[in-house]
């Protein structure tokens, strides 16, 4: 699975034999090899095999194929393996393929293979005892895993190996390690892929005699390699893994728990030479609810790679070959549509000439595609530069400014480098191969951003102007660093995000000018009228957007033309704000008031006036009243009226005045308004005299509902309330009288 793994078992290989790698053992890894023509063990990586079936199908001079630490699954590996199977079933029936793991199903495979036998072997392994030692997960994990490791190396001999998720959580735990340790005789090395070979080696070399060694590794060292010397793992428990999401073609590094099988592996390195001790860093009962194995990779990867090498293979339908668990049919539609558009297949899955260029660099489609058009524009080795930074990890500096990084690797003297930049020349030569094509722009005038962009244009990303917050084409969130330049930049191109789907963080990007942007994606460029409701000023506001995906690139103001659609939606604008803000007068407001009353009473015959109703409705009654206005402003008091009343019908207007009348007609002749809104009831605010010589309490509603009197003084001072007036007077009047008297003389009180 792995070039350290590749290296070290040529190496052990040649080893036994008592020769130097590359007579009869061999290597080829990406950026390097080491074969010969008496070369007859050739170990190579998953990538470099599935390279070598599709250019030589016949696999000419191979007598076997091994696929070992399948249970890895990787895309690599399943494709390898399905293809190889394709060749033996068709050109190579002679042509063995052995599948190794310990940890894999057998069964499966064997049954993938034709009921091939199934091997079983107890190997060499010695007692590992395990030790739970919890975590705390408000702590870092990189203390945890320290003290966990000074643990160990005061408790056991030997050396230990650490696994850790990533390299930024290697670099902490050694900084913390070398702070505390202080033994001169122990060794602190880090091991994971975005290392020299070199640094590599001298991590799995055993350590000299009388010193001891700290391995912090990520997942590179669960398998295929043996660190002589070690007897003590510790685990943490977590493993970075990509997760594609193939709604918006992102692959996200996700920190997760490992798997059991992975658990277990990683177990297994404390007891490959003696016995040994693990020490995991969760509770005993949680190893039970881990997954039992890692997720393959085809089931959460870009399939685009995938889709365009079985196209190359003369393959339209992946389930016509014989893989382990099947592609997912959503991630094998977005691979073709990726496809499609980068004019790779054609519209019947077919690869197209354009798709056996970009097949031709080993890179994934997009960065292809890149190189590819770069090199159109005289830009093929600045774009081959970049896609080597995109493919390894760790090259050149972690600066989250791809420009910076490709900096760093020009002028890094490291191995692992000067391969880079070595492999770099040989893509962009590859690219310009028949390249006769112009893309309008000349070599210095095409930036690192707008390079990135050939690759991601669903990744061009606009500052939302907030702490470095940005909005991607795609209608995705993602941030950087508000310490870092990028965060001031108007526009990025982004290449790696992580975080969570909801909100990612920027790992690696590029700045990017508006005029790249529409010089280079004119073709994805929308232009677009769009009308929306302003909240503050209640009007509606036009302008021309010019769109690339959810990125607004510009704008400009436009005039709202009056008619029914803008009328529909300015009437739900209003709505949304509140049927408050309409030109309400006290009459209608006690008009609307008067028809709830009744509705609430009388039942459904009368119409449904309240806030919710008519905010429902307000497209069927308030835009018809609208046309020709594009502001609330502009709607005058008397057809907003007009409007709302034209929702009464006909045959209740008669009936609305007598059932609930606006006024109350006093014995002295005086005509009060009734306060319908009031929460007890129809109320009617009147002073007592007025009410002199009535016997009967004063109802609406043919009689149904009797009004709520607010007694007041001659000073129009409440004095009582009451529902009963017949009652007041045989009652409490008589109080009432004597006290109004006394303050009021020169009234008369009967």
């Amino acid at each position: 699975p792995r070039r350290l793994a590749a290296r070290a078992a040529a190496a052990r290989m040649a080893a036994t034999r008592g020769e130097a790698v590359g007579a009869s053992i061999g290597y080829r890894v990406r950026f390097a090899s080491k074969v010969s023509a008496e070369t007859r063990v050739e170990v190579v990586t998953e990538g470099v095999f599935t390279r070598l079936i599709l250019e030589d199908p016949s696999l000419a001079g191979v007598a076997a194929v091994l696929f070992d630490e399948f249970h890895e699954r990787s895309l690599d590996a399943d494709l390898g393996l399905a293809l190889a199977r394709d060749v033996q079933q068709g050109l190579r029936p002679e042509l063995k393929l052995l599948v190794m793991s310990a940890t894999l199903d057998g069964a499966r495979v064997a049954k993938l293979l034709g009921e091939a036998p199934v091997i079983e072997s107890a190997g060499r392994a010695f007692a590992v005892e395990t030790r739970y030692l919890g975590r705390d997960t408000s702590a870092p994990i990189e203390r945890q895993v320290a003290d966990a490791a000074i643990r160990a190396l005061r408790a056991e001999a030997g050396s230990v190996l650490v696994f850790l998720p990533g390299a930024a959580e290697i670099r902490r735990t050694e900084a913390l390690l070398r702070e505390r340790i202080h033994d001169q005789a122990v060794d602190i090395v880090p091991l994971y892929g975005a290392l020299d070979a070199d640094v590599q080696d001298r991590a799995i070399t055993p350590a000299p005699p009388g010193r001891r060694k700290i391995v912090l590794a990520t997942s590179i060292a669960e398998s295929s390699l043996t660190i002589e010397g070690v007897r003590v793992v510790v685990d943490c428990g977590l493993a970075r893994v990509p997760r594609y999401e193939p709604d918006v073609g992102l692959t996200r590094l996700e920190t997760v728990r490992v798997s059991r099988a992975s658990a277990e592996q990683r177990r297994g390195r404390a007891g490959r030479t003696e016995p040994g001790v693990c020490y995991r860093l969760w509770d005993e009962p949680q190893t039970a609810a881990l997954e039992p194995a890692n997720r393959p990779e085809i089931l959460a990867a870009d399939l685009s790679g995938l889709v365009l090498d079985l196209a190359d293979w003369g393959v339209g339908d992946a389930a016509s070959l014989a893989f382990l668990d099947s592609p997912p049919t959503a991630a094998l539609g977005q691979a073709k549509a990726l496809l499609g558009a980068l004019g790779a297949i054609d519209a019947a899955g077919r690869i197209t000439q354009e798709g056996r260029r970009l097949r031709k660099l080993p890179l994934p489609p997009r960065l292809a595609r890149m190189v590819v058009d770069a090199a159109a524009a005289g830009a093929a080795e600045l774009a081959a530069d970049i896609a080597v930074v995109l493919t390894e990890r760790g090259l050149g500096s972690s600066d989250v400014d791809l420009g910076h990084r490709l900096d760093a690797l020009r002028s890094d003297r490291s191995q692992r480098a000067r391969e880079a930049r070595a492999m770099a020349q040989r893509w962009a030569q590859m690219a310009r191969v028949g390249e006769k094509r112009e893309l309008g722009r000349g070599a210095d005038e095409l930036s690192v951003g707008a390079l990135l962009a050939f690759s991601y244009p669903d990744r061009i990303a606009k500052n939302r102007g907030a702490g470095g917050a940005f909005l991607l084409a795609n209608g995705r969130g993602a941030n950087v660093d508000p310490a870092s330049g990028l965060a001031r930049e108007p526009f990025l191109a982004i290449a790696e995000i992580a975080g969570t789907a909801a909100q990612g963080r920027i790992v690696l990007a590029a700045p990017l000018g508006l005029a790249e942007i529409e010089a280079q994606f004119a073709d994805r460029i929308e232009s677009r009228h769009e009308i929306a409701f302003d909240e503050a000023s209640a009007s509606l506001r036009a302008r021309r957007l010019r769109r690339l995906g959810a990125v607004t690139l510009g704008e400009q103001p436009m005039t709202v033309a009056p008619d029914a659609a803008s009328a529909r939606m300015l009437a739900q604008g209003i709505a949304r704000l509140g049927m408050a803000r309409l030109p309400w007068t006290p009459s209608l407001q006690q008009w609307r008031d008067r028809i709830i009353f009744l509705r609430r009473t009388l039942g459904d015959e009368w119409p449904d006036l309240s806030d919710a109703a008519l905010a429902a409705s307000a497209a069927d009654w308030l835009a018809p009243a609208l046309i020709g206005k594009t502001a609330l402003g502009e709607f005058p008091r008397e057809e907003f009226a007009q409007a709302l009343q034209a929702l009464l019908p006909w045959t209740l207007r008669r009936r609305l005045e007598a059932e609930a009348p606006t006024y109350f007609t006093a014995p002295t002749g005086s005509a009060l308004p009734i306060d319908y809104a009031a929460p007890e009831g129809p109320r009617l605010a009147i002073r007592l005299q007025e009410l002199f010589g009535l016997d009967r309490h004063p109802s609406i509603a043919a009689g149904r509902v009797p009004l709520v009197l607010e007694l007041l003084s001659p000073a129009h001072r409440p004095v009582q309330v009451t529902r009963d007036l017949p009652g007041f007077w045989r009652g409490s009047y008589a109080a009432v009288k004597a006290e109004m008297k006394g303050r009021y003389p020169r009234h008369p009180w009967p």
